[in-house]
């Protein structure tokens, strides 16, 4: 059966591959465009990857539209129906949920009302980049998916710009369902056990901002109480959704000017959600990644400033509960300060293939729409509003990120994110003076009241929001003393910093092993052992796959008492396993996979005792919250928010607990302790582990479950898999590695995996030096050479070179297209 199910696909595969090669770019020769002023040259090198010569920047973003959809047209098309709520109308039914969520939210609704907010330059490369891809749909064959579901998308709008931005601001920013979640761990367990849920800051995790950096200047912000009203750094983000980037100094490297390194960790998808690019006029050179729907780099180099992100989690998202009631007239009225005001009723028509419309009625309050849908189980009484920063119209992020590529350096470019407000961003920059620099950039919220944990009274405002933080006030750093700056989804600020700022931090494990690393190498110079730190030496930082809270719980493996009864078991030869173990979680070590079920067991044992006992709710409550899994990270909606903030909660928790060996919540009711349920969850572990891989310990590998699925949005039949996706692939690492590759938490199985699509690393001494990686490759056509040509470096560590030099750019060049103007 299966030998004949193989030749099936392999024959259905042939007329696709077929179909796909007929629907390659053009990338040789000559083409003749209308709307461009003057000739354009597109090279391309043997990685597919395109470089836009062009004499002026409207014909620059145009091309760059161009390309984008010459390679990436049904990603553009997906991603915007995707945000805008409307896939149902190529799909069919199966998507109507999805649609009904995404309208609810309203990205797209507040993406249109700030078109006629965006003026000069803006505009002027914005309507470019729109008008490059309109070109490609007009002229060109379409993606073999337009062929598939029989039909021709719409022209880009500069609305379908904005409204993805909002959709990344979106995955970046999500922390409403940890407010949802908190208040119904409150309703079941009691505000005093729900309260020692939240993890406390590690001793062991640095901060950005290092702890006693002066902040006497921020003394003329701290008369507003709202931005002073004590800080509250609590919380977690979303699961597996982090990134790494560093900056050092010149003077620890061997060149004498900064290295930046930067891996953004998002979905891993195929094709990536990442593209590379370089953009070329007489007085603009930039290269790096963008995404594919916006114009411009989004991290890279523009010759004289390196930039990386990494997500900053702020609290820009509350959830306020509303009394709303019918009127006689039959319209919805919403209590604001003891009057009832009449709430914008909106009717929205989702049109679904195959069958009729459907219709969703959104509840618009002064705060934001009503989201009950987008958790039903979760939310069963009250009427909750979202507030959200992305859904106040807004567009300046787009002027932000112009004015960062054209900085000419670090001073410069820190003031170009006065226009960044959404999502909230750790940026690090270095510039070819030697200058290196971080700024926490975007819209954070200043709360008359509370502090965004819990939802609150929506029918007052006393909790309202009463401006955002200034620009100032958001920390800060220039040229550090101790010659680096390290950001990976840590704490930026320590407990003095004088300004209120609402963080929901995540793991300080990648930024630990980042700075044992860095300061290792350091001490090396020092002491006259080694050379000046070098981009080989931040490569093999990349790939480092040590967990320091891996080595960290094994300390407590090791301790466990052996009776005389485990005497040369496997109990006992487990345990002894962990003795040298210094806490990598490669693909084929034993340690790795029984690390992980075993966190995974222990806290599922004191999760389920303290929430099967607790009297404040009902046992059918307590089946429909499935507050276990939701603890460990399982999201309240599909899609939309599929994993949960506290997935990033627990690991960090339960370390902390294992320091109170008599901790109450290792009680499960036999005064037991800590190595009682270490213990426990140990025995479990080798049971399962033996169950699923057999007798022999040297078999159980941690790549066996941790592996790597590339799946195309449209791959849902056996036949279409075979032609769109790639893997499996064991994957090392996990989500407190800096080679990154998190999952969903509440279960060990093959899932969506978060991780690094693009690595890169800039050398400011010499930037032909500078490397890039981009998985699994270029091209979003399944027949091109490009589709899945990185995948292999991406597992080695083969990065390519970032060419600058323009002469090399052409000598190793492939291919070249001329596009020349219609006269």
């Amino acid at each position: 059966m299966i030998k004949r199910k193989s030749i099936i696909k392999s024959i259905f595969q042939s007329p696709l591959t077929v179909l796909g090669k007929t629907r390659l770019p053009k990338l040789q020769g000559q083409v003749k465009i209308s709307g461009l002023q003057s000739e354009v040259d597109i090279y391309r090198d043997n990685l597919g990857i395109p470089y836009i010569f062009a004499q002026n920047q409207t014909d620059l973003f145009f091309t760059q539209g161009f390309v984008h959809a010459q390679d990436r047209l049904w990603q553009l098309e997906f991603n915007r129906r995707f945000v805008s709520g409307r896939l149902s109308e190529i799909i069919g039914n199966a998507t109507v949920p999805l649609d009904r969520w995404l309208r609810t939210l309203r990205m797209y609704d507040t993406a249109t009302k700030e078109v006629p907010m965006i003026k000069g330059n803006s505009l002027k490369l914005l309507e470019a980049y729109a008008a490059g891809i309109n070109y490609f749909i007009s002229h060109f064959k379409l993606p073999i998916e337009f062929l598939l579901l029989r039909y021709k998308p719409e022209p880009w709008q500069i609305a379908d710009t904005l409204a993805w931005v909002k959709m990344m601001s979106w995955s970046l920013s999500v922390n409403w369902e940890s407010e949802l979640l908190r208040a119904n761990l409150v309703e079941v367990l009691g505000k005093d056990l729900a309260a020692e849920l939240e993890p406390p800051h590690l001793i062991r995790w640095p901060y950005i901002i290092p702890p006693g950096t002066d902040f006497s200047k921020l003394n003329t912000l701290i008369k507003n109480p709202g931005v002073t009203n004590g800080f509250a750094n609590y919380g977690s983000p979303k699961v597996g959704v982090g990134s790494n980037s560093w900056v050092i100094s010149g003077i620890m490297t061997e060149d004498g000017l900064p290295i930046l390194a930067n891996d953004m960790h998002l979905m891993l998808s195929i094709p990536s959600i990442w593209y590379e690019n370089q953009l070329i006029t007489n007085d603009t050179h930039l290269t790096g990644i963008t995404f594919p729907g916006i114009p411009g780099i989004v991290a890279g180099h523009n010759g004289n400033v390196a930039w990386g992100f990494t997500n900053g989690f702020a609290d820009v998202q509350d959830l306020y509960i509303e009394h709303l009631k019918e009127d006689q007239d039959g319209s919805i009225l919403v209590e604001h300060n003891g009057e009832w005001e009449k709430a914008s009723v909106i009717k929205e028509e989702i049109k679904i293939k195959g069958y009729k419309s459907e219709f969703e009625e959104i509840i618009l309050t002064r705060h934001g729409p009503i989201i009950n849908s987008l958790s039903p189980e979760l939310i069963t009484k009250d009427h909750l509003a979202l507030k959200w920063t992305s859904l106040d119209p807004d567009p300046s992020t787009i002027d932000g990120l112009f004015n960062m590529m054209s900085a000419r350096d670090c001073s410069e470019f820190h003031f170009a994110l006065q226009k960044w407000t959404s999502p909230i961003q750790n940026v690090v920059y270095a510039d070819i003076q030697g200058n290196i620099g971080y700024t926490l950039a975007g819209n954070i919220p200043m709360r008359a009241k509370g502090n965004g944990r819990i939802p609150v009274p929506g029918w007052t405002d006393d909790y309202d929001w009463i401006g955002y933080i200034p620009f100032e006030g958001l920390p800060h750093l220039d040229n550090p003393p101790q010659g680096y700056i390290i950001t990976a989804n840590n704490d930026p600020i320590p407990d003095n910093y004088p300004l209120r700022i609402d963080i929901e931090a995540i793991s300080g494990d990648r930024a630990q092993r980042i700075a044992e690393l860095i300061v290792g190498l350091q001490n090396r110079i020092e002491e006259g052992k080694s050379e000046k730190i070098t981009i080989s030496d931040i490569r093999k930082i990349q790939y480092d796959q040590h967990s320091a809270s891996a080595r960290h719980f094994a300390r407590y493996i090791c301790a466990l008492p052996v009776e005389k009864k485990d005497l040369d078991s496997k109990y006992e030869k487990v345990i002894k396993l962990f003795k040298d173990w210094d806490g990598e979680l490669s693909t084929e070590k034993p340690q790795a996979i029984i690390y992980k079920y075993l966190t995974q067991n222990m806290i599922t044992i004191i999760l389920e005792s303290k929430i099967n006992n607790s009297h404040s709710a009902t046992k059918d409550q307590k089946d429909r919250l499935n507050l276990t899994d939701r603890i460990m990270g399982k999201g309240p909606t599909p899609f939309v928010a599929e994993v949960g903030l506290f997935g990033e909660h627990w690991l960090p928790w339960l370390i902390n607990q294992l320091e109170h060996p008599k901790s109450h919540w290792f009680n499960l009711g036999n005064n037991e302790t800590r190595d009682d349920i270490l213990s426990q969850a140990l025995r479990k572990t080798i049971q399962e582990l033996e169950e699923k891989f057999g007798e022999d310990i040297q078999t159980w590998s941690w790549g066996k479950v941790h592996r790597l699925y590339l799946k195309h949005n449209l791959a849902a039949s056996s036949y279409l898999e075979s032609y769109f996706n790639c893997g499996p692939y064991p994957v090392g690492g996990d989500h407190t590695t800096i080679w990154a590759s998190g999952n969903s938490y509440h279960t060990i199985q093959d899932a969506p995996m978060i991780g690094p699509p693009f690595k890169m690393i800039v050398n400011l001494a010499n930037l032909n030096s500078s490397k890039g990686l981009l998985m699994p490759g270029q091209s979003g056509n399944p027949s091109s050479k490009f589709y899945s040509n990185q995948i292999d470096d991406w597992f080695t560590g083969t990065y390519h070179t970032l060419l600058f030099d323009i002469e090399e750019i052409k000598i190793k060049s492939e291919n070249h297209l001329k596009l020349k103007p219609v006269e």
